[in-house]
């Protein structure tokens, strides 16, 4: 861990943001973080009854297991406690009138793999301990390994996702609506994951700084992309860290001790005041940046952050992975908590990750392995403002030794943790469905009868369309180019990536490219979701009969 110290001692001889006002971390008070927490899971419901997700409350809660379930169940106990000790009136229900011990001992029989194998390794093979399952809670998993029902652990570290044929889901592929149940229902399972294995992650809550509210370093991420998409819209990556990953990979990632030596630190600070100024203004010199200078200018940003890019509400938490007992646990909570991370942080994580990567593949001449680029980017990463000083050297030690491995992890297995879950994916299918009959059953006559009309008058179409089904086509939509709709033969092995193909051969614009399209399941039981292309159809239709499917043009 030399080289982390070294990194230390690089960043406090630096003297960084000598005027910036450190973040104040604040562990919340007793009650008060079960009361944000169930607020962040959309079950503010559950103590005050003025809230006004009820009905929606009442979906999620249905769609929950049952380790899910009693970290539900934890957090309201303790919040109704805590009332009743500050003599406060409240309005917490019991928790056994939320969940009834039915319910729950069919989420039981529903979620226990067979045989010790999970959904997606038939008779659990010999691999199966290195497949990371998305098919089955977290959580629920924990808790198998727990009872001792699987205990054996994989003698190599080369984890991979079980494959699917209803196909992978990735962070981007939902719509905005059904990624919030997603952040709802992770948030849940995160704290159910920690709950069973017996570990407490107290959140902490930032106290507010006055930060900078213009310019490059020491200023939010908000802040950053705002400025940046009124000149580029659609900018999910601040541009300055966008410019200085692109000017070290131009100046050649075979540099010896890339990341680690450390630029000059004078050099460093004149450069820093200089882009502040232009930047912005398209004037600042690129080619006159050393490449070790520019490594330094992106570790400054990232420690410049007011606000921790792992998050104030989640350091903890982050921290906390590698008390899971396994490293298969491990990986999922790394998988939970980039879900969790806001979209402006898990974009520039994922940013950084990917450029780590790269840096790694030339690990034979710039003798940067992942060890050593995790070693000297942990600091950067963990060591945010107002947290340094709050620990002893003993937990220093500790802590560079941690932080480094969830680094690695983190670079190691990106893939893998930007992947929404299948039981997850399934909860928002099955919270649409429960909203959709709710819908149903409470809409007024007079708009039930319109809908009746409506429905009448598609009739023909839906008739013409289950022919089509029990026919063995599927009928595909593409309305934003020429061919604007076409009938695709169903088969066992019809994939999406087929149905593209076959769209594609029809097609007549030129312009239209392979990598820009993307076959969309849209309504059912989702809003809408990019098909991953090795998605097979005929699996997908029995999950979501009532799917319509669309090909449209996607960004990158």
């Amino acid at each position: 861990m030399v080289d982390y110290f070294k990194e230390v001692e690089i960043i406090q001889r630096s003297g960084d943001a000598e005027t910036q006002e450190e973040v104040q971390l604040k562990v919340a008070d007793e009650g008060e973080q079960e009361e944000a927490w169930l607020m962040e899971a959309g079950l503010a419901t559950l103590f005050d009854e003025s809230a006004s997700d009820g009905e929606d409350s009442i979906a999620l809660l249905s769609t929950l297991t049952r380790t899910q379930a009693a970290a539900v169940e934890r957090r309201v106990e303790t919040l109704k406690q805590t009332l009743r000790k500050r003599n406060k009136p409240y309005s917490v229900p019991d928790v056994r009138e939320i969940f009834k011990p039915a319910s729950q001992s069919k989420v039981r029989a529903h979620i226990r793999p067979r045989n010790g194998a999970g959904p997606g390794t038939p008779g659990g093979g010999a691999d199966a301990e290195t497949d990371i399952n998305l098919e089955v809670s977290f959580s629920e998993q924990a808790l198998t390994y727990k009872e001792g029902l699987k205990v054996t652990q994989p003698q190599n570290e080369d984890f991979r996702v079980s494959q699917d044929k209803t196909g992978q889901t990735r962070v981007g592929d939902l719509s905005a609506e059904d990624m919030k149940k997603v952040r709802r229902l992770v948030l849940i399972e995160m704290s159910a994951l920690f709950d069973t294995c017996g570990i407490e992650v107290k959140a902490h809550k930032a106290l507010k700084v006055r930060v900078r509210e213009s310019g490059l370093f020491g200023v939010s991420l908000s802040t950053l992309l705002e400025q940046d998409q009124r000149r580029i819209p659609g900018t999910k990556v601040p541009l300055i860290l966008q410019h200085l990953m692109s000017h070290i990979e131009e100046q050649g990632l075979d540099t010896e001790g890339v990341l680690r030596i450390p630029g000059a630190a004078t050099r460093v600070k004149a450069v820093c005041h200089e882009l502040e100024h232009k930047f912005y203004e398209g004037v600042f010199p690129w080619q006159s940046l050393k490449q070790h200078d520019a490594a330094s200018l992106l570790k400054l940003f990232i420690r410049e952050l007011p606000y921790p890019l792992l998050t104030v509400e989640y350091f903890s938490a982050f921290t906390s992975v590698l008390k899971l007992p396994t490293k298969k646990q491990q990986l999922q909570a790394l998988n939970l908590l980039v879900l969790l991370l806001p979209e402006p942080n898990r974009d520039t994580l994922k940013a950084l990750l990917e450029f780590f990567q790269r840096v790694t593949d030339h690990k034979d001449r710039n003798k940067m392995t992942l060890n050593n680029v995790a070693v000297v980017m942990a600091p950067n990463i963990f060591m945010c403002k107002g947290f340094r000083s709050k620990i002893s050297e003993q937990q220093e030690f500790a802590m560079a030794t941690g932080t480094a491995n969830i680094v690695r992890l983190l670079v190691r297995y990106q893939n893998l943790l930007w992947t929404i879950p299948k039981f997850v994916l399934n909860q928002v299918r099955k919270h649409n469905m429960e909203n959709q009959r709710k819908m149903h059953r409470d809409r007024a006559v007079k708009k039930l009868l319109k809908k009746m009309a409506y429905d009448r008058e598609r009739a023909s179409d839906k008739q013409e369309k289950n022919t089509e089904a029990e026919g063995g086509f599927m009928r595909v939509q593409a309305p934003q180019f020429s061919k604007v709709s076409m009938a695709v033969q169903l088969t066992e092995d019809l994939k999406a990536s087929d149905v593209l193909t076959h769209f594609l051969s029809q097609e007549r614009s030129p312009s239209v490219k392979r990598e820009d399209l993307c076959l969309y399941e849209m309504g059912g039981n989702i809003k809408e979701r990019c098909l991953d292309e090795e998605t097979y159809i005929t699996a997908l239709l029995e999950l979501n009969p009532s799917a319509e499917w669309v090909i449209k043009s996607v960004q990158h």
